[in-house]
């Protein structure tokens, strides 16, 4: 959580992956990476594109349970139409009916990657 203002925050940036990117970048010019390496990073970031995906989906049927209209959330989808987060929610609901089922999935989905 955040010092200042004491809500959640994601854990990780837009900022922060540039950063990572830059830094990270400079090291393979420099010739301080290897190519398998990036295949480990590869994976790394596979994994943890999925793991965000799983994370947003959560938060998504957490704020449709918090009484978030469909209106308000479009915006964070891009365009602002109702229809990606109406088709989203769809698919989630195919699997849990809410946040609280789909985060016992994910713990489930976690234990079986171990």
């Amino acid at each position: 959580m955040s010092e200042s203002s004491g809500r959640p925050r994601a854990p990780i940036t837009e900022a922060d992956v540039l950063a990572w990117l830059e830094t990270t970048a400079a090291a393979v010019r420099a010739g301080e990476v290897s190519a398998p390496e990036l295949i480990e990073i590869l994976g790394e970031l596979r994994r943890a594109s999925a793991a965000c995906a799983d994370a947003s989906d959560w938060a998504l049927l957490a704020a449709r349970e918090e009484g978030a209209s469909l209106r308000q959330i479009a915006p964070v989808f891009g365009k602002g139409y109702v229809r990606a987060p109406a088709a989203r929610l769809e698919k989630l609901h195919r699997q849990a009916q809410n946040s609280s089922q789909w985060l016992a999935i994910l713990r489930h989905k976690n234990e079986g990657a171990r």
